[in-house]
């Protein structure tokens, strides 16, 4: 794990195996971003014309690695291109920021400590750097190279050991806070990235519940675990049909975050299949390998609870966890089958791998029995969504347009991209079914909409709700970028949190 420190230690005086500088897309050609004037100065003030003449522009992500000869007490120099000059009076901005840091840090993995003294004005600038930079370190290691291998010293290569931010100050009220902030969100989003990443012999519905169990504990968290004795008592027929073909049987986990100033209570829905085969309606080959993340949604919840609950946010936040294996048996449940869901309507499975819409319908009809103020559900749900915004970009469906509007500007806040979607009431038509209440599947066109209609039908009369689909951007399988790894990502954490502490300060949206 990463470490971080705050030091207002001088960039040419501090001992580090690397120092990071930031470099500007100028009119001209680079441009030293502010925070490297020592660095700039044991160059003679020439740092800007040397990378130059080293090929580099101060583009976003851009890197340019280059030796110190004197001047400096860390033997390398990297600087990392933060895009276009800010117009006067303007600062860079967080994300610019996070992302050089997310890229820095992953071009110094095995370093054993960097010193980045990228431009800090502000806290904000302190979270942001501190933010790309833990994130940015991240490595998912756990099944490579064996403990044989890496004592011969050829195990896997360890991420960036210590990270200390120049120009922040440990004194230093705000900038401490920002810095605290970041270490905890960071550390839940890439717990939930080692999640997704888990093979799924290993993450299975009751393991995934036995980690949230220990980490409800270490952090004041009640937590109940529904077996599937239980939800067979419970009823709960959606989560235990899309459950039944797994050898592994499903859970329902309930996470409670609570604070004795709080006034309002979020609600948080995650889909946890564990592995997606699309039971009966087995996926076609080339869609299998990566259906380990297809609980994406249940990590980001638990991530968010157990985030609010580290930075002990006056708000009562609850997670819903609803975990299931989607697997092809002789017990698997059929297209045709009718299923009676928690909420006591029937649903027509017309199609197994439209299962996640049905794990989540009990779901959310659950969390809406306890009245909270609002509900969110998270899902990898479709791949209509992908096609409609792309791989980086989650969709935002609600059931009221301003707390949707709100939710956009959390994540762009947030560094999150996401796109707010409709819900046409005409879509909903294609779901009736001459068997029962609802069936799972309707038109085609428009199949990301109509999963989120499916969804509207199972949410409390009177409760705020929205949906955010994530199936672009919570798995990645090109090459990292920016803070951004490959596999797992932790989508829409950070912006859960943010909502969270939005309603902590009064303001649910």
């Amino acid at each position: 794990m990463t470490a971080l420190t705050l030091s207002t230690a001088g960039a040419a005086t501090l001992r580090a195996d690397a120092i990071v500088v930031g470099v500007a897309k100028g009119a001209k050609g680079p441009v030293v971003a502010p925070g490297a004037e020592a660095v700039d100065k044991a160059f003679d003030g020439k740092l800007a014309s040397v990378l130059e003449t080293l090929g580099a522009s101060g583009a976003e992500g851009e890197v340019t690695k280059l030796p110190v000869l004197s001047g400096l007490k860390a033997p390398v120099l990297l600087a990392v291109g933060l895009g276009p000059v800010p117009e006067k009076d303007a600062t860079y901005g967080a994300e610019p920021l996070r992302r050089a840091a997310g890229v820095a840090a992953r071009a110094l993995s095995g370093v054993k400590k960097a010193a980045f003294a990228l431009p800090v004005e502000a806290s904000e600038d302190v979270e942001a750097i501190a933010e790309g930079a833990l994130l940015g370190a991240y490595a998912f290691t756990a099944y490579q190279g064996g403990e044989k291998n890496a004592k011969k010293g050829d195990g896997p290569k360890q991420p960036l050991g210590e990270v200390a931010l120049l120009g922040a100050k440990p004194r230093d009220k705000a900038h401490k806070a920002a810095a605290e902030r970041a270490i905890a969100l960071t550390e839940e989003v890439n717990r939930a990235r080692d999640l997704v990443n888990t093979p799924p012999n290993d993450l299975t519905p009751e393991s995934f519940a036995a980690v949230a169990t220990a980490a409800g504990k270490e952090n004041g968290i009640k937590v109940q675990v529904l077996d599937e004795k239980a939800l067979a008592k419970g009823g709960y027929g959606g989560i235990l049909g899309v459950g039944q073909g797994s050898a592994n049987p499903p859970r329902l986990v309930k996470l409670a975050y609570t604070h004795p100033d709080a006034e309002k209570t979020l609600a948080l829905v995650g889909k946890g299949i564990t592995y997606d085969s699309g039971g009966i309606s087995l996926k076609p080959a080339g869609h299998n390998e990566t259906m380990k993340c297809d609980m994406s949604g249940a990590a980001a919840v638990f991530a968010a609870v157990v985030t609010a609950a580290r930075l002990g946010l006056a708000v009562n936040v609850t997670g819903w966890l609803a975990l299931a294996e989607n697997m092809p048996s002789g017990t698997a449940t059929r297209p045709g089958d009718v299923l009676r869901m928690y909420s006591g309507k029937t649903v027509e499975v017309l199609n197994t791998d439209a299962e996640g819409r049905l794990v989540l319908a009990d779901a959310l009809t659950r969390a809406s029995e306890e009245s909270p103020d609002a509900i969110v559900d998270v899902a990898t749900l479709t791949g209509a969504m992908v096609l409609a915004l792309g791989n980086r970009t989650f969709g935002i469906m609600a059931n009221d347009e301003a707390f949707r509007t709100s939710i956009h500007e959390i994540a762009e806040e947030a560094g999150e991209a996401s796109w707010p979607m409709p819900l046409p009431a005409d879509l909903r038509k294609g779901m009736d079914s001459p068997t029962a209440d609802i069936a799972n599947m309707g038109e085609r066109m428009g199949g990301g909409l109509v999963a989120g209609l499916f969804l509207k039908e199972f949410v409390g009369e009177g409760i705020t709700w929205a949906h955010l689909d994530i199936a672009g951007p919570a798995f990645h399988e090109g090459a990292p970028y920016g803070y951004t790894p490959k596999g797992g990502t932790g989508a829409s954490i950070r912006t859960l949190v943010k909502l969270a502490e939005r309603t902590a300060a009064g303001d649910l949206g």
